[in-house]
């Protein structure tokens, strides 16, 4: 059954963008550009979703929301306004928005805010207002595969997610390290649902994305006529994000100078906006995020030690991918899954020869990487399962690393590992076989005393493709 997405907006050719972009992701579209007409609409049900958006003549967002809260409309709510700014953002997930769009937005945009809008609460359901409204009694746990949307049942992510629920709570300053692609701000998106500021803001900053007179601009305001451009005071972050969380982003991009006043406003709880003499009690807890080690950034000058130590209060260091392998084949299987259902393709798996050499390759952009390699195989393949020889080379190519004197913790850690070993044994075992008989497969089988039917078997199960004209050992995996 398609899930239902009705828009109010009062410019039709914004109804018709929504339509174009959402239809061929399975949801049925319904447009409405009367916004009164649409709320009674969306309070009789059937709804899973509604986006409410400005287009090209301006209404009052707020009191469209009240109305639509009044109705006691159970869909959750999308707001796409040309406001933006914080300070509306934050305005309309007050009055229950579970997310908000700048406009004008490109179609994938809006497909991930929906994507993620249901990924967060479930489209239909009403308990989940995003990240500022309230949740219903005791917060559930987390089931075995996964925390607040992050997938993972190897011990070291449970070790994170047990973590996360107990330092949640309270509001100490917490830095979250972790490569690019880990799923920091995932994390730290749990971290506010479990903590006691989950009815309140949660904004992020993103360090890298400014020029350094910007960003304090975007973090402690301004007021009027401060600096060329400033038409009007404005609110900086630390005061919207106020009784909330605020996120400082790959926090490591930050200059000096502004690493300064950033201490100063952890230590006194006090910010002041750009070209203002007045300062302002702010209540905020702070989690910052990093790809780099700020330690080291330390040692060379290139980070505050004072507010290093301000910022590690409690420290996260979330895995790599390649060091929870066993994850591997639960995250290929949930994005699969997640893809084949938006593009509507027929429902596909990936055999296990596949599987167990994606454990094997390192992922050096984690599960960002992951996911975007199972988008483009679903797109490219088509039948119900994708093989060892539809990976790209750099996967199939890819070998075991094991680190000399690695000890296997658990059981299926062993297990894992003594696969790996045998498997890339056995991978070498073959290539050399093969490059001793010029890639005959048949002299090759003799040479080893195995059956030409089993030998090749083998070589089939590791994706190798004799090639008499080729001499270079590496490139002896399948391109096809």
């Amino acid at each position: 059954m398609s899930r239902r997405i009705l828009v109010i907006a009062n410019d039709s050719a914004v109804g018709l963008n929504y339509e174009r972009a959402l239809c061929p992701l399975g949801y049925d579209v319904q447009f409405f550009d009367d916004p009164s007409v649409g709320i009674e609409a969306a309070a009789v049900g059937g709804f899973d979703l509604v986006l409410i958006s400005q287009g090209s003549q301006e209404f009052d967002l707020v009191d469209v929301l009240r109305d639509v809260r009044t109705a006691d409309v159970s869909a959750q709510v999308v707001v796409v306004s040309r406001k933006a700014s914080v300070e509306a953002a934050v305005a309309a997930m007050r009055e229950g928005a579970a997310d908000y769009l700048p406009e004008p937005s490109s179609p994938e945009e809006l497909r991930w805010v929906v994507e993620r809008v249901e990924q967060l609460g479930g489209l239909g359901s009403s308990t989940a207002r995003a990240l500022v409204q309230p949740r219903a009694g005791k917060l559930p746990a987390a089931p075995h595969a996964g925390f607040e949307g992050i997938l993972g049942e190897c011990a070291a992510m449970r070790e994170v997610f047990d973590f996360v629920r107990r330092i949640a709570p309270a509001d100490s300053t917490v830095l979250v390290t972790g490569e690019s692609g880990t799923g920091k701000e995932m994390i730290v998106r749990a971290i506010h649902l479990h903590s006691r500021r989950r009815e309140r803001p949660f904004l992020a900053c993103d360090c890298t994305a400014l020029a350094p007179t910007l960003l304090e601009s975007e973090l402690f305001g301004h007021v009027k006529g401060s600096f060329s451009g400033a038409i009007a005071t404005k609110k900086g972050l630390f005061e919207v994000a106020h009784q909330g969380t605020l996120l400082l982003d790959e926090v490591a991009n930050l200059s000096l100078e502004t690493q300064g006043k950033l201490l100063r406003v952890l230590e006194t709880r006090m910010v002041r906006k750009v070209g203002d003499t007045a300062e302002h009690e702010v209540d905020i807890r702070l989690v910052a995020t990093t790809n780099r080690s700020l330690a080291e950034m330390v040692k060379v000058g290139a980070f505050r030690a004072d507010l290093y130590y301000r910022l590690n209060v409690v420290p996260i260091s979330l895995p790599p991918l390649r060091e929870r392998a066993g994850d591997i084949p639960l995250l290929v299987r949930a994005f699969l899954k997640q893809f084949s259902r938006q593009m509507g393709l027929e429902p596909k798996g990936f055999s296990e020869e596949a599987l167990r050499q994606m454990e094997v390759y390192p992922w050096p952009g984690n599960v960002r990487e992951l996911r975007n390699i199972v988008e483009r195989l679903a797109v490219l393949y088509g039948g119900t399962q994708i093989e060892l020889c539809h990976l790209p080379a750099e996967i199939r190519e890819a070998r075991p690393a094991l680190p000399l004197g690695e000890v296997p913790r658990t059981w299926d850690d062993f297990k894992r590992m003594k696969r790996r070993i045998v498997d890339d044994l056995e991978y070498r075992f073959l290539l050399e076989a093969l490059n001793r008989s010029a890639h005959n497969i048949t002299q090759a089988a003799e040479s080893v005393g195995m059956q030409r039917t089993n030998f090749h078997a083998l070589l089939r199960n590791h994706g190798l493709k004799p090639n008499p004209n080729r001499n270079n050992p590496a490139a002896d995996r399948s391109d096809s």
